[in-house]
């Protein structure tokens, strides 16, 4: 038997290199998933769920997932039921999901994506010998083995699709890669997020929950922001590391857990360490091998491709053919500092995509605080000779306060702008000395 022609929204062909993954969002962390082309998926609250939904509001036999040419999901009597774009399905009735069609079962959304392998769209867009290329063909080797790995770059840079490349290039691609972002979280959610719970742990407590550790089982654990954890949780994160094992609150008995960690920090571990703000004990546990992300402003023979990228990625996604990028925009995104990096280039291109009512994308879809200032007017990206080298944090202060120039003062936009949790930017502000907006503090 032959294999049917699948085409998207728009009636293009789909590429048959491109992989099926599902994307399972809680309030704070991320869960991904590559689909099998075949075969029927459990998704619930139960420990033998195929798809484990961390939610109190999730059954423990919630839904189905049906995989073929086609996805349906299909609600199992649910206690809270089931939603396909907003709408209540009824038990027992596959219905047919669409490619970014939102499932929504409680608080948590799923959503099923087609995505190329992230390292090889992502090396795609680095010119042959640059930084970007060496680095993804140590990312490559790394990938095969057990290693710990360390991600350290500024916020935006990336290090988020790394570790994704890693997780994909890997022997655990077809297990869950789960995501928790460390800083956006206080001392007693995280630890409730990564070790689980027991019934009547604390009050609130009214059921079971697994915790990030069990959930990522067979797979990785993505631990971004490392560096914001206190000192307790390390404690434990190095327990649950060197045991292999993870003790949910309230209960007596460890359960096994075989998972790899990834983790990434926009700060200088090392002087964390000495500064006795994180164990060093842990940061040799994670440090297995570390992988340096250059900013965007010191890659920018790549901003073009990777703009064409996000441009193909997101008109993909609303069922339109990808723009053209005008010679004057391609020579704006160049000469732009990206303070934001990676993700604020990302964020630019689906605006504009939004924006563009042609087959082109002209300034004029440009965010205008893109557009605000001359290319000459720009500050130097690059350190000359008769200057010291620039440290990271000079650059993430410097990124910051343009941030807040741009945002008019407005501290939640310009927290967005650079793509950091809000508390993490205030934090920020604290650290470098930055005074705080007397009347935009969002």
């Amino acid at each position: 038997m032959t294999e049917r022609t699948l085409r998207d929204e728009a009636g293009e062909t789909i590429d048959p290199s491109f992989g099926r993954f599902l994307v399972v969002r809680g309030l704070e962390h991320t869960l991904s998933m590559r689909l099998p082309k075949g075969g029927t998926l459990a998704v619930g609250r139960a420990e033998s769920a195929d798809v484990r939904i961390l939610d109190g509001l999730a059954s423990r036999a919630h839904a189905r997932l049906h995989l073929g040419d086609e996805v349906t999901i299909e609600d199992l009597g649910s206690t809270n039921g089931t939603r396909l774009r907003d709408e209540l399905i009824a038990p027992f009735r596959p219905m047919p999901v669409r490619p970014g069609d939102a499932i929504t079962i409680g608080s948590t959304l799923l959503v099923v994506q087609r995505q190329e392998p992230a390292m090889a769209a992502e090396t795609a867009a680095a010119p042959e010998g640059s930084a970007m290329q060496r680095l993804y063909v140590v990312a490559r080797k790394v990938a095969g083995s057990t290693i710990n790995v360390l991600i350290v770059g500024e916020t935006g840079a990336g290090k988020e699709v790394l570790a994704r490349a890693i997780h994909d290039a890997s022997p655990r691609a077809d297990r869950p890669l789960v995501c928790l972002n460390c800083a956006a979280l206080s001392d007693s959610l995280l630890e409730s997020e990564l070790f689980g719970y027991e019934k009547g742990a604390f009050t609130g407590a009214f059921q079971a929950k697994a915790g990030l550790l069990e959930a990522a089982a067979s797979g990785t654990l993505f631990l971004d922001e490392i560096g914001e954890m206190s000192l307790v949780i390390q404690a434990k994160i190095l327990r649950a590391l060197e045991s292999r094992e993870v003790l949910r609150l309230g209960a007596t008995r460890p359960r096994p857990v075989d998972v790899r960690f990834l983790a990434a920090t926009n700060r200088n571990l090392e002087e964390a360490v000495a500064a006795k703000t994180f164990r060093e004990d842990l940061y040799f546990r994670l440090n297995g091998i570390t992988l340096a992300l250059p900013p965007l402003r010191e890659r920018v023979d790549e901003i073009p491709a990777l703009a064409r990228l996000f441009l193909e990625r997101a008109a993909r996604q609303m069922g339109r053919r990808p723009p053209r990028l005008e010679p004057e925009v391609v020579a704006w995104l160049e000469g732009h500092a990206w303070p934001g990096n990676i993700r604020e280039l990302r964020n630019v291109m689906e605006r504009a995509l939004v924006l563009s009512g042609s087959g082109r994308i002209t300034l004029d879809a440009l965010p205008l605080e893109t557009r605000a200032r001359p290319l000459e007017d720009r500050p130097a990206v690059t350190a000359g000779a008769d200057r010291p080298p620039t440290t990271m944090a000079e650059i993430e202060r410097q990124s910051i306060l343009e941030a807040l120039e741009r945002c008019a003062g407005n501290q939640t936009r310009a927290a967005q702008l650079l793509g950091m949790p809000r508390r993490t930017f205030c934090k920020r502000l604290s650290a470098y000395n930055v005074a705080r907006p007397l009347h935009h503090r969002g």
